[in-house]
């Protein structure tokens, strides 16, 4: 595929000036001599590369002509290499007929592809089997290759063992397509590609077409199948590289071309499409080519750490709500949803060539004879636009297209995508038009798949067009690793995830959101409020406030009344309420429902806003959703639906402490008088935030230990239904127990994520620690047990450094290294009734949670709870607090200590001792 001239090819190499210094080397035997080679040729090397990335430096974003200019300098090395060796080091004057051998380039170097540190995939050809000469020039050469600290991947064959393998083997065959002649026998080079293409492509363009398809679904299958992940593959991701270079491949395959510009005289692409496959490839390309030089290695991953560099080398700028770094990957998502557009494009017209037989490539024959459809025809099962000005005479029909998609559950034609996405600025017409907005609606709240058919609109450019607020969005990413997708990406995902709720899909994920579902008075405000919940991210203020207003405008346009519109509005605004009252305050604490609910005012809102927040997590990416956040949840929505049941009627505290102590009485089976000691040797709020069930658990702990005079004792229970295990430890208390607590857990490999610290009458205290793997589930292997419970012993007989030993932990998500969040304490004294709430937001690191206790108790603050929530490389931790009384710490000096001191514990590392010097 070469298609761009190098300037100055000189610069980089110049083979004449090479050769004669090769030429006049002197040197005793033959391994001297090609020892003294590998120094000439390794200095020509490390120039070259220098001077194409010093190229690569001034023009960053011409990766077509630098991923030449590689391929050129070891075209240029190979020829001087093969020169030497032939001449010098086992010249031949008079070769026999089986004595020739030629060098060819194959997979991505014979395309003239190479990054800075791609494999240098190279061929060696013999006519017959290989003589004992071509032995020793093919090992000569791989050895100074290896020599000069080059990946070689390398074959060495007969034409017949080249035929043969060709013939069996589909990736040699990919291999061997994109062969291109470098030096020695041309002649027999000539032959070779002659034989290749009558003895192993004849005849087979349909088997190796379908083989390429499934080879490359597998491909996206493995990569996540979206190519909006946030981390993509430049190489293999779904609209990367590999898509492109797949097209060429099976072009050349079916149709013999041998570069690019021939894709349109066959009329696989129009010329706008192959300047966009060109300007595709072009910027691909250069990312790739600074992925590699950043990395120093073959890294096709293009990761949080290495996106903000790149986004530099290629002078992306900041603009008001977008970062330099998240322009740069907008950039990459519109290139990849362009790749994707392209490929459709490709395969239906291959589909042309090869379904009339009867089948296409990605679904079996439907109908075989078309059939009209409100003007639009069906042909073997997809949807289809009749003639070229389809939708010029009536842009109404571009809505209508994925509406009659949906509706009849079809596939919508490559060619007609195309049409769609050539007229998508036409959608801009109609966005008034009821008719429209209609079909959209029906579109959005489907009860079928509208998740899919969205997707398709969108690819097409109609979505964003019809709705120019999510047009702003669409591939947005958020600089993150909360969010694995971009926001278009997740919010289609949202919609999707909602309909399978509301269908049963998911009902044994979501039993609660299912129920609601079925119940809602207005199921269509709840799409409408899913699709808008962060249409307004990247606009440079509060995204749910600035969402809102987009909903107060947007909703009456698609035919909604003045309560869904105020119902909408008030669930973007509000879309972030629940799962921060969840996740950061104890529900334990009446204050923290009572606030809830007290926003929420309605048993409808409650519903939607439920549904709302689940489809909104679960959509975030893999692994982000867990029993645990569940639980939370559902216990919100319970609490806050039995309070907007009931209102005022419900039972004080004191009704609840002692209903709560009957329950476990009932549970324990014990005497009055042994009960009357329990009750009145825990403290109130105990009452209120443990369960009937825990609450007996703890009291047997607390009477088995004291029975045995057990001065430490850990009980660990795994909760499926929680999704973690429950640490109970009951001991003498002293000051800074938690902190030492917090510390062993995380040197046993746990995560806190919730914590109740009680102390009872008698100075002893209980408590009761939830704790996580990694990976968000139960912490229940033996072998993980038996460590947390060294740990907290070892810790608690303060036997370790436990600072340093935490500190010299690695980070679980190394790449969190490439974020800075500046620290934030937030100081709440209104939030409870009885205790003074402290947020902490930091970046997550071993050892933080540790610290922040540790700052609280040189602060003198009691922990009463700890909720502990992430956010990817976002940590944000909340505890429940109370002076050394038992009260709120009210005075305003302790209060700025405290906040001091955590918001030096909460500094990263490196930013703490810059802070100091």
């Amino acid at each position: 595929m070469v298609e761009t001239p190098i300037p100055n090819r000189r610069a980089i190499i110049d083979r004449r000036e090479v050769a004669e210094t090769l030429h006049a080397l002197d040197a005793e035997g033959t391994a001297a001599l090609r020892q003294a080679a590998v120094a000439v040729l390794r200095e020509a090397m490390d120039a070259g590369r220098a001077q194409i990335a010093a190229r690569l430096a001034e023009k960053p974003s011409r990766g077509t002509e630098i991923v030449e200019s590689y391929a050129f300098l070891f075209d240029q090395l190979l020829r001087l290499l093969y020169d030497f060796t032939v001449q010098r080091l086992y010249s031949n004057s008079n070769p026999s007929a089986a004595e020739r051998l030629s060098l060819i380039a194959v997979g991505g170097y014979g395309r003239s592809e190479m990054a800075p540190f791609s494999d240098l995939d190279i061929g060696f050809l013999t006519p017959y089997k290989q003589t004992s000469w071509c032995e020793q020039v093919i090992e000569s050469i791989l050895y100074t290759l290896w020599d000069l600290g080059l990946k070689v991947g390398h074959s060495s064959r007969s034409l017949d063992d080249m035929v043969r393998m060709a013939k069996s083997d589909v990736t040699i065959r990919t291999a061997l397509l994109e062969a291109r002649y470098v030096w020695g026998d041309e002649a027999l080079y000539d032959e070779a590609s002659h034989r290749f293409y009558a003895e192993v492509v004849e005849g087979t363009a349909r088997e190796f077409t379908r083989d390429k398809l499934e080879e490359r679904d597998t491909r996206h299958a493995r990569m996540g199948d979206s190519r909006y992940v946030v981390e993509p593959n430049v190489k293999d991701g779904k609209g990367g590289l590999r898509d492109l270079q797949t097209l060429f491949w099976i072009g050349r395959y079916v149709y013999k071309v041998r570069d690019l510009g021939e894709l349109v005289e066959h009329g696989l692409l129009t010329a706008e499409e192959l300047r966009q496959f060109r300007k595709a490839r072009n910027f691909l390309l250069a990312v790739r080519c600074h992925l590699h030089l950043i990395s120093k290695r073959p890294e096709e991953r293009l990761t949080f750490d290495v996106q903000p560099e790149i986004a530099g080398r290629m002078h992306y700028a900041e603009r008001t709500g977008k970062s330099a770094v998240e322009r740069f990957m907008q950039h990459y998502f519109l290139v990849a949803k362009q790749v994707g557009d392209l490929t459709g494009v490709f395969l239906a017209h291959l589909d042309e060539q090869y379904g009339a037989r009867g089948r296409r490539f990605a679904m079996p024959t439907l109908r075989r004879k078309p059939r009209k459809l409100h003007g639009f025809v069906i042909d073997r099962g997809r949807l289809s636009a009749p003639r070229d000005d389809f939708f010029k005479k009536d842009p109404v029909r571009l809505i209508e297209l994925f509406a009659l998609a949906d509706k009849h559950d079809l596939e919508i034609h490559p060619l007609t995508m195309r049409q769609a996405n050539r007229d998508e600025k036409l959608a801009g017409t109609i966005r008034d038009n009821p008719r429209a907005n209609a079909l959209f609606l029906d579109v959005l709240s489907s009860p079928r798949d509208p998740g899919k058919v969205l997707r398709w609109m969108n690819e097409a450019g109609v979505f964003g067009r019809f709705i120019p607020d999510f047009g702003r969005v669409v591939a947005q990413m958020q600089f993150d690793m909360y969010h694995h997708y971009t926001v278009d990406e997740h919010t289609i995902r949202a919609i999707g995830l909602l309909s399978r709720i509301e269908s049963g899909d998911l009902i044994e994920d979501h039993p609660l959101s299912h129920a609601i579902m079925q119940k809602l008075i207005s199921r269509r405000v709840l799409y409408v409020a899913v699709l808008l919940h962060d249409i307004a991210k990247g606009r440079g203020g509060d995204h749910s406030i600035l969402g809102a207003q987009v909903a107060e405008k947007l909703c009456p346009r698609l035919g909604l009344d003045a309560g869904e519109t105020q119902t909408v509005a008030w669930l973007v605004r509000n879309h972030l309420l629940m799962s921060a009252t969840a996740f950061k305050r104890d529900l334990a604490d009446p204050k923290a429902i009572e606030d809830f609910v007290l926003a929420v005012k309605s048993p409808e809102r409650l519903k939607l806003l439920l549904v709302l927040t689940v489809v909104d997590i679960r959509a975030v990416g893999p692994g982000v959703w867990n029993d645990w956040k569940r639980q939370l949840l559902s216990d919100l929505y319970q609490l806050a639906e039995e309070r907007l049941r009931l209102g005022h009627k419900q039972d004080g505290r004191r009704e609840r402490i002692a209903a709560a102590q009957d329950a476990v009485g009932q549970r324990l089976g014990w005497s009055a008088t042994k009960l009357s000691s329990l009750f009145k040797r825990m403290p109130e709020a105990y009452w209120i935030a443990e369960n009937d069930e825990a609450a007996a658990r703890n009291a047997q702990q607390m009477a088995d230990a004291d029975a045995e005079g057990d001065k430490l004792s850990i009980v660990m229970r795994p909760d499926e239904d929680r999704g973690a295990t429950l640490v109970t430890v009951y001991t003498a208390d002293h000051p800074g127990l938690f902190f030492r607590l917090a510390g062993a857990v995380d040197m046993a490999g746990g995560n806190v994520i919730d914590a109740r610290i009680y102390t009872s009458r008698d100075g002893m205290a209980l408590d009761n620690i939830l704790v996580q793997d990694p990976l968000g589930g139960t912490f229940q292997d033996p072998g993980q047990l038996e460590r947390l419970e060294t740990a907290i012993r070892d810790s608690i007989a303060n036997k370790h450094k436990l600072k340093e030993k935490l500190e010299a932990r690695p980070l679980p998500r190394p790449r969190a290294d490439a974020f800075h969040i500046e620290p934030l304490v937030l100081i709440d004294n209104k939030a409870s009734n009885h205790y003074t709430v402290v947020e902490v937001n930091a970046l997550d690191r071993p050892a933080l949670l540790n610290g922040l206790a540790h700052a609280l108790f040189q602060s003198k603050a009691m922990i009463s709870s700890a909720h502990i929530a992430t956010y990817g490389e976002r940590a944000v931790d909340t505890f429940y607090l109370t002076d050394l009384f038992g009260e709120k710490i009210a005075n305003a000096a302790k209060l700025k200590a405290m906040q001091k001191r955590l918001l030096e514990a909460a500094a990263e590392p490196g930013q703490q001792e810059k802070e100091a010097a």
